[in-house]
């Protein structure tokens, strides 16, 4: 699993884990959830992701554009 799919998976499980805790367990556990939609907000606008910088550091591998060439030259 490359980068990107990898940091939507973990954002999933975190948003899903934090919202059944704070069904089941303590409502406070929602703060949780706010915290990720803060930071992936604050992603979307400086490009700058904390958990991508920890799965890079542990060897996940970044996205790859293919590139297949065709009469009228390189395509995506």
């Amino acid at each position: 699993m490359t980068l990107e799919p990898m940091l939507r998976l973990i954002a999933g499980v975190f948003v899903t884990a934090s919202v059944l805790l704070g069904i089941f367990v303590h409502p406070y556990f929602l703060w949780f959830t706010v915290f990720v939609g803060l930071n992936l907000t604050q992603s979307a606008f400086t490009n700058w992701c904390p958990m991508m910088t920890f799965l890079r550091r542990f060897g996940v591998r970044e996205n790859r554009v293919v590139f297949e060439r065709t009469p009228q030259g390189l395509r995506r």
